[in-house]
């Protein structure tokens, strides 16, 4: 029950419009992923960026259980393994990003469709914290079962072999 595991792995790609720009992130997602893919809706008018509220902006996708291990081991490789210790928050959960969805095996450019960058999250647990998400009897995970900064670097040093500078 001590063992801490990945939950789930969160992609975002943020275009910052809608048409055929999405579309064609959106195709590039689903062929990374091999999931189908949700769009994101901006919150508020930014007139200074042409963003209208409620107007798709990107898209993302959730990756839980064997999906999420086999694309976070393609993810860090791309990486090459190196993470730095402020890309962990307090709370055990890690966030880095991938400047070109080239780097993945299988993509190559396409001068019609352009280069999309992309933004990984990890989120890191111990078996147990569901009671804190629980329709019913919710409770509050004790600070002791909690997973914290230095507990998520060290299992990502022993299970991806991931250099933390």
């Amino acid at each position: 029950m001590r063992a801490p595991r990945v939950e789930k792995v969160v992609v975002h790609m943020a275009v910052g419009e809608s048409g055929e720009h999405l579309v064609n992130a959106e195709g590039i997602m689903k062929e990374i992923t091999g999931q189908t893919v949700v769009r994101t809706y901006a919150k508020k008018t930014l007139p200074a960026f042409g963003i209208k509220k409620n107007e798709p902006i990107g898209c993302k996708v959730t990756l839980r259980g064997g999906n999420a291990e086999e694309f976070l081991k393609t993810a860090l490789s791309i990486v090459e393994k190196r993470l730095s210790s402020s890309q962990f928050d307090k709370n055990g959960n890690v966030a880095f990003g991938i400047e070109e969805h080239t780097d993945f095996p299988g993509m190559r450019y396409d001068p019609n469709i352009g280069v999309f960058g992309m933004d990984i999250n990890v989120v890191v647990n111990r078996p147990g914290y569901r009671i804190s998400k629980r329709r019913l009897s919710e409770r509050k995970v004790p600070s002791s079962h909690r997973i914290t900064k230095d507990d998520t670097i060290s299992f990502f040093k022993e299970r991806y072999f991931v250099e933390v500078a």
